[in-house]
C-alpha cells in the first residue's frame, strides 16, 4: 500500500497548473529547491517519475498524466473532509426522544426560521445516552428533562429551559371523565393510568412516579409496549383506563374510536424540555438554535403549573 504526502501532491498539482516549478514556488509561497524536494518525494513515494526535466522547464510523464486526476481527486476530498467538520459547515446534531414528538416541532420551528442551516436529527434512547453522548462530541445538544432525582450534569455541559408541556389525560369515550372539559389531577387519585412505554430509569418514567406519588395515582407500566396504536386501540375500547399524552404530541386515530384529550387544570402538570450542551462547543448554528428557543420561551409561572421538586431548579 503506498502512502502519499498529501502536501506534495499540492505542490505536484500547483507546478502542474503553473507550468513551472519556479511559478509553483512564488504561488506557494517557497522556494524552486523545496518544489523539486517535495515531487522528488512524491515521486520516491509512488516508485514513478511524474515529470521529465528540460531545458525549457517540466513536463508531465505518461505516469505523471496518470496520476494528475488522482491528484486533483486527492486534494477535492481532503477540502470536503476539512468542510465537514469545520465549525458552521457541518450539519448541526441534535438528539430528540423521538421524531413524532413537539420536540421535533420546535425543530422545524428553528429551521423554517433558519432555512440554511443543516440540521442532523437523531434518537437516543435515555437521558443518560443523550448527555453522554453531549459530553463527548458526539452530539451537539440533546432535549431533555433536566436531570434526574439524584443525577447532576457532568462539569463543562449546561442546561436551559426551553419548553414547558402540558399534560392531556387521553380516554375512550366510555371512560368516566371522557365528557370532561377539564379534570385536576388529584381528581385521578385511584385511577389507572396505562403507560407501557414508562421504562425503568428513564427521565419520563421518573417524572410520571413523581406526578403519581403527589396525586395519589397509578402509573401501570405492565405490558408490551407494541406502539402507539395498539395503545390508541386499547384506550379506545376500555372505561376504566386512561393514559397521558402531550398537549402537542400529534396522534391519528380511526373515526370510530372517538378517543378524547381532556385537559388538566388546577395545577397543569408540565413535561419540563429543557435544551443540554457543551459550553464549548463552537458550533454557531448551536448559539442561533439556544438564542431562538430562548427568546420564544414565555418562562414558567410561579403557581398554576407543577413539575418534580428534581426539575424545579431550571
Amino acid at each position: 500500500m503506498v502512502s502519499v504526502d498529501l502536501t506534495a501532491v499540492h505542490t505536484f498539482v500547483a507546478a502542474v497548473d503553473a507550468g513551472q516549478f519556479q511559478e509553483a514556488a512564488a504561488n506557494l509561497s517557497i522556494t524552486p529547491q523545496a518544489v523539486s524536494k517535495r515531487i522528488a518525494v512524491l515521486e520516491k513515494d509512488l516508485g514513478v517519475q511524474l515529470f521529465s526535466r528540460t531545458a525549457r522547464g517540466a513536463r508531465l510523464t505518461i505516469d505523471g498524466q496518470a496520476f494528475l486526476p488522482y491528484a486533483r481527486a486527492l486534494l477535492q476530498a481532503e477540502e470536503r473532509a476539512a468542510a465537514s467538520v469545520r465549525p458552521g459547515r457541518r450539519a448541526l446534531r441534535v438528539d430528540v426522544i423521538g421524531r413524532r414528538l413537539s420536540l421535533a416541532g420546535l425543530l422545524r420551528d428553528f429551521h423554517r426560521a433558519y432555512p440554511e442551516t443543516d440540521l442532523d436529527v437523531v434518537t437516543l434512547f435515555d437521558s443518560c445516552t443523550a448527555i453522554a453522548a453531549v459530553r463527548s462530541g458526539t452530539i451537539d445538544a440533546t432535549f431533555r428533562a433536566v436531570t434526574m432525582p439524584g443525577r447532576q450534569l457532568p462539569d463543562g455541559v449546561e442546561a436551559t429551559p426551553v419548553f414547558d408541556e402540558p399534560l392531556h389525560l387521553f380516554t375512550g369515550p366510555a371512560h368516566e371523565f371522557a365528557a370532561a372539559r377539564a379534570i385536576a389531577p388529584a381528581q385521578l387519585a385511584g385511577r389507572r393510568i396505562w403507560m407501557p412505554g414508562n421504562m425503568p430509569g428513564t427521565e419520563w418514567a421518573a417524572y410520571y412516579d413523581e406526578l403519581a406519588a403527589t396525586f395519589g395515582l397509578t402509573i401501570d407500566s405492565v405490558g408490551p409496549n407494541f406502539g402507539i396504536e395498539p395503545l390508541l386501540d386499547t384506550i379506545a375500547d376500555s372505561s376504566t383506563l386512561a393514559t397521558f399524552v402531550s398537549e402537542r404530541t400529534p396522534l391519528v386515530w380511526p373515526a370510530g374510536h372517538d378517543l378524547r384529550r381532556i385537559p388538566l387544570h388546577d395545577p397543569t402538570p408540565v413535561y419540563p424540555h429543557s435544551l443540554i450542551w457543551r459550553t464549548d462547543n463552537p458550533h454557531p448554528a448551536l448559539t442561533a438554535l439556544r438564542n431562538h428557543l430562548t427568546s420564544t420561551y414565555p418562562g414558567r409561572p410561579d403557581n398554576g403549573v407543577w413539575t418534580p421538586k428534581w426539575a424545579q431548579c431550571a
